[in-house]
């Protein structure tokens, strides 16, 4: 049988290079070499491929059948690469155009969520060229501590804690130096929960896990640097709180219209038991001790296993969209 030609691409012009290749070398280490050729893409931080062999002229000679692109961060994980996946005619896993780019913009990724009725953290958003003014008309009357974050990335790149009025004017340079948009939060006294969502149509969740952090909050040292922070898998939860957090999942996936895969991040206050949705990841973390994968691993299905089911869901898809007319 002839095997299937998959494109890993990795790195990316954004300040997750260094995770996404860290995901990427776990994924080249446990795919199965029985079934797929494998072939490696890099993007370096200037933006450039090694080797360039996707055409965005669905033409062109095809060099790969599906592509995984774990690319984090922007221009790889907020639909501008998906963009031309699609003009390329080419199967790719993870959410298309609109459910990557929507779910990279915090900003509006809570505003849909909160038409769609799902629990969100009271947050207040501000565009870089106006941070002076919403400094004079809200500094004071935050509900802080708040959490300021650019609104377009991840792995907790330019998050600060602003416990204060007099911390909030740095908090907001830092976000600002990464994006023009910059997410203010209300913090909430809460256990960080966290489920991975895998499928199409008819997604599935899995067993919630929870983070432990080992600083004041999970930021980019405490996932990736000082290896202290704790996992819990399963999560300690009531079966009422599991079965709510994996509906809470689950929406949150269909809302955005996701597919593929994505992990949804959940806040469980203390004080009230409540459950608010944070934020939904559409290409998380992928290391083979990053917490998607191994929420799957504790749901029944292997790191290699994953591998080979998101590039069947990439396939299926692409294959169900092919049959839609594109002409009139």
């Amino acid at each position: 049988m002839k095997k299937i030609r998959v494109g890993v691409i990795r790195g990316g012009r954004s300040g997750e290079h260094e995770v996404s290749l860290r995901s990427a070398e776990s994924i080249l280490s446990a795919i199965d070499r029985d079934k797929y050729d494998v072939v490696p893409i890099t993007i370096t931080h200037e933006g450039r491929w090694d080797p360039f062999i996707i055409s965005p002229d669905p033409g062109a000679e095809r060099v790969v059948d599906v592509v995984f692109p774990i690319v984090h961060g922007t221009y790889g994980e907020d639909g501008t690469i998906q963009g031309l996946f699609e003009l390329a005619n080419l199967p790719y896993v993870g959410a298309g155009v609109m459910g990557s780019a929507v779910g990279m913009d915090k900003d509006v990724m809570k505003r849909l969520f909160r038409d769609a009725k799902l629990p969100i953290v009271e947050y207040w958003s501000v565009a870089k060229d106006n941070m002076h003014s919403f400094l004079r008309e809200k500094m004071n009357n935050l509900p802080f501590p708040v959490f300021v974050k650019p609104a377009n990335l991840g792995s907790s790149v330019g998050i600060t804690k602003a416990h204060c009025p007099e911390e909030l004017p740095a908090a907001l340079q830092t976000a600002a130096e990464y994006d023009r948009k910059i997410v203010i939060e209300r913090g909430v006294d809460a256990r960080e929960i966290e489920l991975s969502v895998l499928g199409n149509n008819e997604p599935t969740a899995s067993v919630p896990g929870e983070i432990l952090p080992s600083r004041e909050f999970y930021d980019y040292n405490a996932k990736y640097v000082d290896n202290n922070s704790g996992l819990l898998i399963p999560a300690p939860l009531n079966d009422a709180h599991v079965k709510e957090a994996q509906a809470l999942a689950i929406m949150a996936f269909k809302t955005l219209e996701c597919s593929g895969m994505a992990r949804v991040d959940l806040f469980l206050e203390r004080p009230t038991g409540k459950f608010y949705i944070n934020e939904i990841n559409t290409l998380p973390g992928f290391t083979s001790i990053s917490m998607y994968p191994k929420l799957w691993e504790a749901s029944g299905i292997p790191y290699s296993q994953l591998i080979d089911r998101l590039i069947t869901l990439a396939i299926e898809r692409h294959a169900e969209k092919n049959k839609l007319k594109t002409k009139y």
